[in-house]
């Protein structure tokens, strides 16, 4: 009897480990960035067409419901990408352009242009996003820093107005997909 009970505690401390699963990935409930502790807020998947692309998860200092709170609140943020497909450098770059530009003004996205030419530069020493790559966008409070797998890739990108406009990709007024976006969002 002593045995069940310490199996069932510790499924239970397991489960809690985890937020959320989408499209069979387990996604953390909390995870810290620069020390500092960050909650799941929310968690999704995006899709092309009827293919899965990736997974992926939004963690805050504090969870928001509405996509203004997020874009103002301070402090460390991350957005976790899981990989569901193999996806090349080229066109992983191409989509978060186009979701950029689809949530920027034109002059807003040129003073942006040389933080979007250093992160696609990350992505094409990647070469590939592959099935099952972890691929971390964190903001430190001082810089957007990109984590494959865990190991950071390229140089810090400067500048909270990038983050920001990062997140607009995801929970901007065109979201890159609706139902994401919500999810993110708690929804």
């Amino acid at each position: 009897m002593k045995l069940n009970w310490a199996i069932a505690v510790s499924l239970l401390a397991a489960s809690r480990a985890f937020g959320a699963e989408v499209a069979g990935v387990q996604l953390a409930e909390n995870v810290q960035v620069d020390g500092k502790p960050l909650a799941l807020n929310g968690a999704g998947l995006r899709t092309r067409l009827f293919f899965k692309v990736y997974a992926i998860a939004l963690y805050l200092p504090e969870k928001k419901r509405d996509a203004a709170e997020v874009l103002a609140q301070p402090g460390p943020k991350r957005i976790a990408l899981h990989m569901l497909r193999d996806v090349g450098a080229d066109t992983f770059s191409e989509a978060l352009v186009e979701g950029l530009q689809a949530n920027l003004s034109q002059s807003e996205f040129q003073a942006l242009e040389p933080r979007v030419k250093q992160l696609e530069a990350i992505m094409a020493q990647v070469k590939e996003a592959k099935k099952g790559m972890a691929i971390a966008l964190d903001w430190t409070g001082g810089a957007t820093r990109v984590s494959i797998d865990g190991k950071p890739a390229g140089e810090p990108i400067s500048g909270e107005d990038f983050y920001r406009a990062l997140l607009r990709i995801w929970l901007g007024e065109h979201p890159v997909q609706d139902d994401v976006k919500q999810r993110l969002l708690g929804g």
